[in-house]
């Protein structure tokens, strides 16, 4: 989704409808609040040693639960079990945050740049930061 309206033509240095660019941030925060509500009602799962340990996140990565399987207990020591429950909690708050973010590109209608991609196309974190900065020094 591409950022379009008011915010877009704020971004790109053309805002006169002030109000209207109120009225789009104002949806936007709305739809983002709904976004983290729903996200947080969420659960996550991930595992380690080999499935021996499971977790499971809130979609705002609080934990919520950790199971030991028969298999992890008698298998690892307690140094191994402690990385494995470690790693599995990583990976759930990963999997929680890959939700998060691609929850706000949706709302937002952009994204991050790729780190994958040097050449790719930035995007301002904030879109109305020109427009702002114009205000303020008075041009």
């Amino acid at each position: 989704m591409e950022r379009t309206g008011q915010i877009a033509a704020f971004a790109a240095g053309r805002g006169d409808d002030v109000a209207g660019l109120l009225r789009e941030v104002g949806e936007q925060v709305d739809r983002l609040t709904g976004a983290l509500r729903e996200l947080s009602g969420r659960e996550v799962e991930a595992e380690a040693a080999g499935g021996g340990i499971r977790v499971r996140v809130s979609g705002a990565g609080r934990l919520l639960a950790v199971t030991v399987g028969a298999r992890a207990m008698r298998d690892l020591d307690h140094e191994e079990l402690g990385r494995a429950v470690v790693e599995a909690i990583g990976r759930a708050r990963e999997a929680a945050g890959a939700e998060l973010a691609e929850a706000l590109a949706e709302t937002t209608g952009t994204r991050p740049p790729d780190p994958a991609d040097p050449d790719g196309v930035r995007v301002p974190a904030d879109p109305l930061a020109p427009a702002l900065d114009a205000l303020l020094r008075g041009a």
